[in-house]
């Protein structure tokens, strides 16, 4: 409840929220050393969710996100320099794995790794880049070191993440498993889609990815470039129908060393072709399609994830405990708010679910109107409101700005005009 109505995981909120009814340091407490189950809360949480729909099968969504820090922040788990998709640069941050599972009725995330790349390979491919833009011939270049386990590659965490969700909800039956192009590797897919025992596994692949074809290799976009496709009528995420040129085949994928069902996808208006691989060559091309667009649930999650549950906007807690607990309390507000009574009544009754914005709005209202009804419905009212002005004055302090210069002491800020001969010799 004090995610949902401050919007952020800070106690020092929590407290004002509840009008020092929960003090700052019994929070961060129990935050820290009481005897809370954290590793199990996200699995239990899941498990209510997918018995309270009767849910049985559903489909796994893996992608990244990562979440802004200060320049100084050194003590947050895991931060490091991070690329920056929107801008191109660079910031200071951490990066974290999601698994989000996507049923018939309800898309809930399941579980979730920080990411940390290892420093020793990070600066061999920096220097190996270096000497490769000055010429330098591979021979002549220091070898990649070899692969410290204390830092899993996301294809590594996305395994690990797949594994454990599986010996957690073994009954569950996943029809297929759908990530982006990082994930569209060859020892990806074969692990991902033996260990649900051969399923579906959807990627995208480089337009410059090498395939063979008649002998020859060739990029795929070449192939697809004398292949083109043919307008066709597909359903993204099953809404009302859209024409969109799409071409297949299934083709040996050279870095995969086997063959795959290659598509070429090109929505209205786009020029350029994205590539879709999928493992299970015998799927219809609409459907992997189709399968396909449910991918981008995971960045509405993301989305409704950092505006309004909290992670996104407040959260200092340093160490493993401290992100790891502090993300699984968003993860749990998300299932809550899955579990709304609204929210149930509308699923259940085959209406539309509602967004999580509005959903927060809704609480934060109903909050506001039980506290009004508690406050006009005591003994002595005016008594209880005179008592809650004292505590809001008491929580409610003005803080001291560092914009307004009104209490310093800035120094003599003008010339000095003992100083006027030596500045006109010096600029003689």
């Amino acid at each position: 409840m004090g995610i949902l109505i401050t919007n952020s995981v800070c106690w020092a909120k929590f407290e004002r929220a509840s009008l020092g009814n929960y003090s700052l340091k019994a929070l961060s407490w129990m935050f820290r050393h009481s005897k809370i189950p954290w590793d199990s809360l996200l699995k239990v949480s899941v498990a209510l969710i997918l018995e309270e729909y009767d849910i049985t099968e559903g489909y796994l969504v893996l992608d990244d996100s990562d979440k802004k820090r200060s320049k100084g922040a050194k003590r947050i788990y895991k931060v490091h320099k991070t690329f920056d998709k929107a801008s191109g640069g660079y910031f200071n941050g951490q990066e974290i794995v999601f698994l989000l599972l996507v049923t018939p009725l309800v898309s809930i995330p399941v579980g979730f790794s920080f990411y940390l790349p290892d420093p020793t390979y990070k600066a061999w491919k920096e220097q190996n880049k270096k000497l490769k833009k000055r010429g330098v011939p591979k021979k002549e270049r220091p070898v990649p070191p070899l692969k410290n386990d204390l830092y899993p590659t996301k294809q590594q965490i996305a395994l690990t993440l797949l594994s454990q969700f599986k010996s957690s909800y073994s009954t569950l039956k996943i029809k297929v498993i759908i990530a982006d192009a990082l994930y569209g590797t060859a020892e990806f897919m074969d692990k991902a889609s033996n260990l649900f025992g051969k399923v579906q596994v959807i990627s995208q692949i480089r337009c410059n990815q090498n395939i063979r074809y008649r002998g020859k290799l060739k990029h795929v976009d070449e192939y697809f470039t004398t292949h083109p496709g043919i307008p066709q009528k597909i359903q993204i995420r099953g809404g009302n129908p859209i024409t969109a040129i799409v071409g297949s085949a299934r083709l040996y994928v050279d870095a995969h060393s086997k063959k795959r069902f290659v598509i070429a996808l090109k929505y209205e208006g786009e020029t350029e072709y994205r590539y879709i691989i999928a493992s299970d060559m015998i799927w219809r091309t609409v459907d992997i399609i189709q399968a396909y667009t449910l991918r981008w649930l995971v960045e509405v999650f993301f989305e409704d994830w950092k505006l309004y549950e909290g992670w996104g906007q407040l959260t200092k807690q340093p160490g493993e405990e401290g992100s790891s607990r502090s993300l699984i309390l968003s993860l749990l507000l998300d299932h809550c708010l899955i579990l709304h009574p609204e929210q149930l009544a509308r699923i259940k009754n085959k209406q539309p679910a509602a967004t999580v914005g509005s959903l927060q709005q809704k609480t934060q209202v109903e909050s506001l109107l039980a506290f009004i009804r508690r406050l006009l419905t005591t003994e002595n009212p005016e008594a209880k409101f005179e008592q809650l002005t004292n505590t809001l004055e008491e929580l409610f302090q003005l803080a001291d700005s560092k914009k307004h210069m009104n209490t310093r002491e800035l120094g003599r800020l003008e010339p000095t005009p003992s100083l006027k001969y030596r500045a006109l010799v010096a600029s003689a």
